[in-house]
């Protein structure tokens, strides 16, 4: 019998649930089927949200052929075969197969080149799907002719209208009454994935002898300890154990990021995804409170780029322990957002004249740069002006930190500022 997630796939967007703001009325893909007119796109997305379904809908409703490869198991040759079956479907007044591939981040470059020209040649028409930025792993001329479109997590609403379709819908649930007494923890658990929701509700049933299936906390909390690996799947713990592994790194507990570190290794998770994780977190989480966390991060995603499995976890592993070990502050981050809000708030203002640039002589006669100090011909390399535009004047973004690096900083620019600006 096959999985519940596989007996309810939908067949069309009138039965697909979620990412309505690209398959509801009027948004771009239902557009997109409704003219008939596909363009190659990529789908972005966490696990369980509907990539691939969504893939096989559009195929359907068009009339297109489909071919469907996954990254992690094919190589360059399954490609060219893909290519070449396609390549004989083709006719003059036939529209172009689609090509589904599965995880493209995981493809390596020669097998996004052997795909670029079938692009370019409208053999195929290419549909990825990644939990991944694109951006990172999609070769520039490959991503420059598709467009990104973003899934999101299922939200509430979502889950529990998947849940009513499926034992209102599904040949095998409807053999039992469900009731629903209590969601949380069904909702908790599922977080977001509409894969994780039906494996947990198929348990619930397989579980329950009697003829009723009362869906509560405790009888989800308990099937899911009973049953761990129901969401110890390939990709389905991914998120999850990623952000153990981000909070105990920004938490300072270095024995709790390595061992979240190891459950990632053992996994299988591809060592650049962690890398990058490193990198945000030597941003966004220690900062000026010890700088020389980014060198290391950035250091050990060049390393893990050269190296790979299974050295790769050497260097994984130093930068995790020095980063969960280093004073943290946000200050960066949180400045850098809070002038983006007050930026989208005041938009546009007008640079002040003695900041603007003045390279030819209209410019000049227009005042521009007239009366900038230049800061190096001051004593201390530094003179008070005004660098805000004039309605900003006094606004602060960057506020200190309470440790030593940032104790420096502050005494620097209340020593120069006086009150601190």
């Amino acid at each position: 019998m096959q999985p519940l997630a596989e007996r309810l796939r939908p067949k069309s967007l009138d039965e697909y649930i979620g990412q309505k703001h690209l398959v509801g009325q009027g948004a771009v893909i239902r557009k997109m089927i409704e003219s008939g007119n596909v363009s190659s796109f990529i789908l972005w997305g966490p696990p369980g949200v509907g990539k691939t379904t969504l893939a096989r809908i559009v195929a359907e409703s068009t009339g297109r052929a489909f071919y469907i490869l996954s990254a992690v198991n094919s190589s360059v040759k399954d490609v060219r075969e893909v290519l070449d079956k396609a390549a004989k479907q083709k006719f003059f007044d036939t529209p172009s197969p689609i090509l589904f591939i599965d995880e493209i981040h995981r493809f390596s470059k020669s097998q996004q080149d052997s795909l670029l020209a079938a692009v370019e040649k409208g053999v195929v028409t290419l549909i990825g799907a990644t939990t991944e930025n694109p951006s990172f792993e999609v070769i520039s001329p490959l991503l420059s002719r598709c467009r990104v479109y973003v899934l999101k997590s299922l939200d509430k609403e979502d889950l529990l209208e998947l849940a009513e379709t499926a034992v209102k819908q599904d040949y095998y649930l409807k053999q039992k009454e469900f009731d629903f007494k209590q969601t949380q923890a069904m909702l908790q658990y599922s977080g977001g994935d509409a894969r994780k929701l039906l494996n947990l509700i198929e348990l619930l049933y397989n579980t329950e002898s009697s003829d009723k299936v009362e869906v509560t906390n405790d009888a989800v909390v308990s099937v899911v300890q009973e049953n761990p690996a129901i969401y110890d799947k390939q990709g389905e713990m991914h998120y999850d154990i990623i952000s153990a592994f981000i909070k105990s790194v920004r938490g300072s507990d270095p024995d709790a990021a390595v061992y979240w570190l190891a459950r990632m290794i053992e996994g299988g998770e591809d060592p650049k995804f962690i890398a990058r994780r490193l990198l945000i977190l030597a941003s966004e989480d220690i900062g000026l409170a010890n700088p020389n966390a980014l060198l290391m991060a950035n250091a050990c995603f060049d390393t893990v780029h050269k190296l790979g499995w299974p050295e790769a976890r050497i260097a994984l592993a130093e930068a995790t322990v020095y980063l969960a070990s280093s004073p943290k502050s946000n200050s960066a981050y949180m400045a850098v957002d809070g002038a983006i809000a007050y930026v989208k708030k005041t938009g546009n203002l007008p640079v002040p004249l003695h900041l603007r640039n003045a390279p030819t002589k209209l410019m000049k006669d227009m005042e521009y740069a007239k009366g900038y100090k230049y800061p190096h011909d001051f004593d201390g390399h530094f003179v008070r002006q005004q660098y805000m535009p004039d309605e900003a004047e006094g606004e602060r973004f960057y506020h200190p930190a309470q440790n030593p690096s940032e104790d420096k900083l502050a005494a620097y620019l209340n020593g120069k500022w006086n009150a601190g600006k």
